[in-house]
């Protein structure tokens, strides 16, 4: 059966496990955080984004995850600079023109402000420029997409944390944790077939050092730089 690894990927980490273009200098890679022989991204995260990332053993299914032609939903709380509102949903919901085209339409909401690890750094902070939470989820994979499409409604985005992927999500995972899940064969052949599943936590146990789960093996497994505020669940939806 083929196997998943559902990641919270910390800030300014590389979706990879070796840094190839600065070998003098690497940045901090997955290596720094788990051993996991034979599995691979299924997708990216990019270097300055956070949240979940999935690693498959299985060369079909990572490209089931990662291929935008089968139109995953990826869900982002995506902190933006300005006082969101529902006009700026609607315009990211309708599409969003940007320089390589029109993008699909997407879902968003506005969020409170979630309750979340703090990021090292902290994003700059400006007295006199609000800032504010939405939700945003897309079946797309460009780069910088979300970052494109707030920026594009005049909404530049400040953080990015990628909280699911179709039916996973990474409830329960602090920042460099990581689980390991077995597939049980989900897939969605259409738009429909996913969007009738909601989100799930990362269900199973963590393997120590990328071995199969052992007996005693724990729940969660925390990084080697240690353990962080654990992401706690509770969001809430503003109304809009």
């Amino acid at each position: 059966m083929s196997r998943l690894l559902l990641l919270n990927k910390p800030f300014e980490v590389l979706s990879q496990f070796t840094d190839r273009d600065r070998p003098d200098a690497p940045r901090d890679t997955l290596a720094n955080y788990l051993s996991a022989p034979g599995y691979r991204p299924a997708g990216r995260l990019d270097y300055d984004s956070e949240g979940l990332l999935i690693l498959t053993n299985d060369g079909a299914l990572q490209d089931q995850i990662a291929n935008p032609k089968h139109k995953w939903w990826k869900s982002y709380w995506v902190q933006v600079e300005g006082t969101a509102c529902a006009e700026m949903c609607k315009n990211l919901e309708l599409g969003v023109q940007l320089k390589d085209g029109m993008t699909l339409p997407a879902r968003c909401k506005l969020l409170e402000i979630p309750t979340i690890w703090e990021r090292n750094p902290p994003i700059r902070f400006r007295a006199n420029v609000p800032d504010s939470w939405i939700e945003l989820s897309i079946q797309e994979g460009r780069n910088r997409q979300v970052r494109r499409m707030t920026a594009a409604v005049g909404f530049p985005t400040l953080r990015l944390i990628r909280r699911s992927i179709g039916p996973y999500s990474l409830e329960g995972l602090a920042p460099g944790e990581y689980r390991y899940i077995e597939d049980d064969g989900i897939g969605f052949d259409n738009v429909e077939d996913q969007q009738a599943r909601q989100p799930r936590a990362a269900h199973g146990r963590t393997s120590k050092k990328g071995r199969p789960p052992q007996k005693n093996d724990r729940a969660t497994h925390a990084p080697k730089r240690g353990r962080q505020n654990v992401l706690k669940n509770n969001h809430l939806e503003k109304k809009r």
